[in-house]
């Protein structure tokens, strides 16, 4: 129960800017189940990537100073994402980052569309939660 209520309140307060980081991350998740490819070529050169570009960025927005650890995480999380990305779907028929066949863009859409509605909801319900309770003075 912890859980889901540690869950609500991350969400309810979740910015716009960070839904769309999850949404990135969704997107993503769904390319690498739809295209997963096993040769560790390209996870190895994600990694190496992740660490040189993690490391430029983390020094660009805190210098050497600890920091959130979420956005550190985020920071080294983004080019090991983009560099899989773009191995992954070499080839394969992608505009940007939509890929051509229906199915596949479907199923991306879709698991954002339902995250995004989740989020939504959530808020809705704490909001109207919220002005029933002060109307009743709870």
């Amino acid at each position: 129960m912890q859980a889901l209520t540690t869950l609500r309140n991350y969400l309810v307060q979740l910015p716009t800017g960070k839904a769309v980081l999850w949404c990135y991350l969704i997107w993503y998740l769904c390319t690498v189940a739809l295209h997963f490819d096993p040769s560790p070529a390209i996870w190895l050169n994600a990694a190496g990537i992740s660490v040189i570009i993690g490391i430029a960025l983390k020094l660009s927005v805190s210098g050497a100073q600890g920091g959130d650890r979420w956005q550190t995480l985020r920071l080294f999380l983004m080019p090991f994402c983009v560099s899989s990305f773009s191995q992954l779907i070499k080839g394969k028929g992608f505009v940007l980052i939509a890929p051509s066949d229906p199915f596949e863009l479907g199923i991306s859409v879709a698991a954002c569309l339902v995250f995004v509605l989740v989020v939504f909801a959530v808020k809705r319900l704490a909001t109207v939660g919220w002005a029933a309770r002060r109307r009743s003075g709870v």
